[in-house]
């Protein structure tokens, strides 16, 4: 969508760069080699045979390639883009994390916009959320004595660090020199069960056809095909061929490595777009599950699961359309993998006929009764089912705007704008009649008309909503350029605190959802993980 003049937006890689090329790389075990070759030199060999400060880490890829950058751009390490990526493969797959270890912080990895936080230790969130996400920290696993050396590495080369965690108000550096060490080492530590049970875990292979479902905001669903070839030991060749809900199809050719046995990163020309993937893989090696992003806006992507095609098993992987109206009739289309026998969908939903099939697709005619109650649906082929993939509604009693919270930022010079998307959920009320409870009924996304206004008092004043940027039609906020604006109030450049409105026209009513969007300056240095 964006094209950037230099690399000020993000620091790309070396894992991106190498899935890029197709590189052809040299055996895993080069890695080691690489490692006493670079990195020998600085950090001397303990007794237990490991690397210091090395040994006692265990990151993510994208977790590692930023060590290695913080090593070429402070230290004067010079490595071949072949040589970076070897040395980060090896890292990764020898101290990396377990898959329950990076799960709840892969919105980090996957670049998921608009994500708000939450920190299982408040104190330690404060402290370290303060100039970086949680997730940083929390990717990576240390023993004690590691995570009081990262406090003093943070106090020597950021200057600000203790102004920023407000040292005058709180005893500081006694909290993070004697408390947080531990705390850290109990919640992300060198060891973990997990760990030792993942590096057992037999490698899985990709090759093959798999079927892939998922969701763009401002676009909507999508289903398709990807087509997995083996190019060497954990890199791979995949063939995309997708169609969406609306009827456009995007066809792409991409390359992928997997590091520490299921994080497939991969880069991808897909539909005129240059796209960067993030999928993790399921421990039976069956399932991949991530976002894929436009590789200069990365705020644009999808939500992207696939279910490996097997002899013998079958699997529904989505429903479209996913809701429908009581007393309405329509066309469903039931999208899975080895898809054979009669279809139901559930209480209310009379299948009329057959209109279409495929081992991939069955495609049916159905009525849902005017009565038929308000819920999920659980839907069933054959002897395959799964729940929660169609929706019977009555009416759009609320609607809710996600995300709910939002950051843009202005654009200029050599930085390209950040979008905010934002899509309108309709909810029906559940069986206590209230909106806003436990029991709402999601329906999902609808379409709807957008507008944006001031939060507040200030805001009016300023004239935020005329000079950040303009919602368009989409539901897409493009942000404007970023100053300084000489017709604002001291000439300050043009960000704004606002709130978006989407309308819902549920059958000549108009409801309505809001959402808060912060409109703020650009950013200089987007790291790997931010």
């Amino acid at each position: 969508m964006f094209s950037l003049t230099g690399s000020m937006r993000r620091a790309v890689a070396a894992l991106w760069i190498l899935a890029a090329a197709g590189v052809a790389h040299a055996a895993a075990e080069d890695g080691a080699r690489l490692l006493d070759t670079h990195c020998g030199s600085c950090h001397a060999r303990q007794s237990d045979g490991a690397l210091s400060r090395i040994g006692r880490v265990r990151q993510t890829p994208e977790g590692w390639d930023m060590t290695i950058h913080r090593m070429v751009v402070r230290y004067g390490l010079q490595l071949s883009a072949a040589d970076r990526h070897n040395l980060v493969k090896h890292l990764a797959d020898t101290r990396g994390l377990a898959p329950e270890e990076a799960a709840p912080f892969r919105y980090a990895l996957e670049r998921r916009p608009s994500v708000v936080e939450t920190y299982p230790d408040a104190e330690v969130g404060a402290t370290c959320a303060v100039c970086h996400s949680y997730a940083r920290a929390a990717l990576q696993g240390r023993d004690a004595s590691e995570w009081l050396l990262v406090a003093h590495q943070h106090v020597g080369q950021f200057f600000t660090t203790e102004y920023q965690n407000g040292m005058r108000q709180r005893d500081w550096w006694v909290e993070v020199s004697t408390q947080f060490p531990k705390k850290l080492a109990t919640l992300y530590p060198l060891e973990s069960a997990a760990w030792i049970a993942w590096q057992r875990q037999p490698r899985a292979k990709l090759e093959g056809t798999w079927r892939v479902v998922g969701h763009r905001p401002g676009v909507g669903d999508y289903t398709g095909t990807a087509r997995i070839t083996l190019l060497g030991t954990d890199e791979y060749g995949v063939n995309y061929e997708l169609q969406y809900a609306t009827g456009s199809t995007a066809v792409g050719t991409g390359t992928a490595v997997v590091y520490t046995g299921y994080e497939w990163r991969g880069t991808t020309k897909l539909g005129g777009e240059a796209i960067n993937e993030a999928f993790a893989l399921s421990a039976d090696g069956n399932v991949l599950d991530g976002r894929w992003y436009v590789t200069d806006a990365d705020e644009v992507g999808a939500t992207l699961r696939a279910h490996r095609v097997r002899s013998g098993h079958s699997a529904i992987v989505a429903v479209q359309p996913s809701f429908l109206r009581a007393g309405t009739d329509a066309t469903v289309t039931i999208h899975g993998t080895g898809l054979d026998g009669s279809v139901s969908l559930g209480d209310g939903v009379a299948v009329s006929g057959v209109e279409a099939r495929s081992p991939e697709s069955v495609q049916v005619r159905v009525s849902v009764a005017a009565d038929a109650a308000d819920g999920a649906r659980p839907v069933r082929v054959g002897t395959t089912s799964a729940a929660g993939m169609f929706t019977v509604f009555h009416r759009v009693d609320a609607v809710r705007i996600e995300p709910a919270a939002a950051l843009a930022r202005v654009g200029g010079g050599p930085i390209a704008p950040v979008t905010a998307q934002f899509e309108a959920i309709a909810y029906a009320n559940g069986p206590d009649g209230a909106s806003g409870t436990t029991d709402d009924v999601r329906i999902g996304v609808m379409p709807a008309t957008w507008e944006t206004d001031n939060v507040d008092a200030i805001a009016r004043a300023r004239e935020d909503a005329r000079f950040a940027g303009a919602i368009q039609a989409g539901g897409l906020f493009m942000p404007t350029v970023a100053g300084p604006n000489p017709q604002r109030v001291f000439r300050t450049n043009n960000w704004g605190n606002l709130t978006v409105k989407g309308t819902v026209d549920d059958s000549g009513r108009r409801v309505d959802g809001t959402a808060r969007l912060l409109v703020t300056i650009q950013r200089w240095v987007d790291a790997p993980i931010n």
